[in-house]
């Protein structure tokens, strides 16, 4: 019998998206699945209910979610939502699960496959299942359209009878998906941009985008990457050095944009409240890392401060701000990672344990957290499984040399 997929109308009250669109259900019933979406759910992307029900699916309503065999999201499931759910249906979404653990043991507990599609590998085959790439691709421009809404003078420099305007100055610190495509929108703009980066590969990319690329290009610096295009952990010196000529230079700046998120981690901190105070009155700057703290301090999530005439911007979700092409963009990464777990001639779904996908991404299945980050996570209000015993100590092996933690994943650094 065909599976089920159901794709609900999202409960979070700031998701503007939804996780399918009428394309990727035409293609789910080229899969032989039968689809379910909620009425509502693709309103606030701009997709009528119609739209969805002339691409072949049902519309219906949240308990549909009894009986789907599988249940597409944007954000990961409420208690609510999983208390819904079928037991042994498949779960795909952003599941965002580091410091949520007491979800993501909820997910196991209750039957489900639950998949963190932020955790595909980055493999040539899961190219187009990237959701941190679409979306921070999306982040990286909307950033700059926020940033020339507030500011209150032009971007490009125009000379008129009257006098020149110059172009205003665009500083950008992570050259990753979201702050290359910063850099690209803020050139298309008129922009005056420079950027920097921890890695030195980026100073190419950053060049072929028209920006100037800001670091301190010392000996140290240029050995700062990994065999897996990873930065390295810079020492104290370096880091200082740097510290000053990104100050320095912030001080001249009209509009900052910052990307830096490491995935499990609070955000790096990239700029003291006295580089904010050393900015001109008007000056804005855009902290796409608020939702993990923060790269500026001072900002709050949600809010734009006032900090001596300087505004910290600190939108959440910010790919949801342009809803309509996040979630065409976000529904094509889904599908095709569905598309993966689908026997076509059956119309079903079914988990291959084997495959270098799912491995990655699975968080949850058949009744337990099989994710090695998670699997001593408990849901709330009971305590956390007893971690395993040491075994006997062996003779010590020749390690590895272990690797660097990844740049920014919520920007999707490529």
């Amino acid at each position: 019998m065909a599976h089920t997929v159901f794709v609900p109308k999202e409960s979070e009250a700031n998701e503007t998206r939804v996780a399918a669109s009428p394309e990727t259900v035409k293609r789910m019933k080229g899969l032989g699945l039968e689809v379910v979406v909620e009425k509502g759910a693709g309103l606030a992307s701009r997709i009528a209910d119609a739209d969805f029900a002339n691409a072949g699916a049902t519309l219906g309503t949240p308990s549909a979610a009894k009986t789907a065999d599988i249940v597409l999201k944007v954000r990961r499931p409420s208690d609510k939502e999983i208390a819904g759910y079928k037991k042994g249906a498949l779960v795909i979404a952003s599941m965002d699960p580091y410091g949520h653990e007491s979800v993501v043991a909820a997910m196991g507990a209750a039957g489900l496959s639950a998949f963190a599609m932020e955790f595909m590998p980055r493999i040539t085959r899961a190219q187009v299942m990237d959701v941190l790439s679409s979306q921070a691709n999306l982040a990286g421009y909307r950033a700059v359209i926020d940033a020339a809404t507030e500011y209150d003078r032009a971007m490009p420099m125009m000379m008129t009878a009257a006098g020149t305007v110059p172009a205003a100055r665009v500083f950008v610190m992570g050259a990753g998906v979201a702050g290359l495509q910063a850099i690209a929108t803020a050139r298309r703009l008129g922009a005056a941009v420079s950027a920097t980066d921890v890695r030195p590969a980026a100073k190419e990319q950053v060049a072929s985008l028209g920006a100037k690329f800001i670091a301190v290009e010392d000996e140290e610096f240029k050995a700062a990457e990994t065999a897996g295009g990873y930065a390295k952990e810079m020492s104290k010196e370096y880091q200082a050095k740097q510290a000053a000529l990104v100050a320095e230079h912030i001080a001249k700046q009209d509009i900052v944009i910052t990307t830096a998120l490491i995935p499990g981690r609070p955000a790096p901190r990239l700029i003291s409240a006295a580089m904010v105070k050393s900015m001109k009155p008007g000056s804005i700057i855009v902290d796409l890392a608020v939702e993990r703290g923060g790269n500026v301090e001072g900002a709050r999530a949600g809010e734009i401060v006032d900090m001596d005439g300087v505004r910290i911007i600190g939108h959440l979700n910010v790919a949801g701000r342009i809803p309509a092409s996040a979630s065409l963009l976000y529904a094509k990464n889904l599908y095709a990672f569905l598309e993966t777990m689908v026997d076509k001639e059956k119309g079903e779904a079914a988990v291959n344990a084997e495959d270098e996908l799912v491995k990655a991404t699975l968080l949850t299945h058949g009744g337990q957290v099989v994710h090695a980050n998670f699997k001593d996570a408990a849901p709330a209000g009971t305590a956390a499984a007893p971690k395993a015993k040491p075994a006997a100590r062996k003779p010590a092996a020749r390690k590895k040399p272990a690797k660097a933690a990844a740049p920014a994943k919520t920007e999707g650094n490529s």
